[in-house]
């Protein structure tokens, strides 16, 4: 299974997603409105990787300590969406799937959000 089709795998996992294209590539949304991740060789650069929403703070933490995994998108960085290479070796899965639950969670209706991850207290 390549990086892409793990990512649709836990993507099309989580309730009411549904996978479309976006910009040419495969974007996942959840209610057929909000996309949370999508794939990226927008540019042709020959690189495997996904741009995924993600919390207040993750992206600069990610790409500051791991800048050969993880970059900022263009277009959507500069509202905290963190980029994730899946060409590079020993890719760390475990986090890659946290980030996308992480994404789901910022743009899922809250019943739906809840369903995933529930509410901590």
């Amino acid at each position: 299974m390549d990086g892409v089709d793990r990512v649709r795998a836990v993507c099309l996992g989580l309730p009411e997603v549904e996978e479309r294209p976006s910009h040419g590539e495969p974007g996942w949304f959840v209610r057929g409105k909000k996309l949370f991740v999508m794939g990226a060789d927008h540019h042709h650069d020959d690189r495997v990787a996904i741009w995924a929403a993600a919390p207040a703070g993750v992206q600069e933490h990610l790409v500051a300590t791991g800048p050969e995994r993880y970059f900022r998108p263009p277009y959507v960085g500069h509202r905290g969406w963190v980029g994730v290479y899946l060409d590079v070796p020993a890719v760390d899965w475990p986090q890659v799937e946290d980030l996308l639950v992480d994404a789901y969670c910022l743009v899922a209706p809250r019943a739906l959000r809840d369903a995933v991850r529930p509410p901590e207290g």
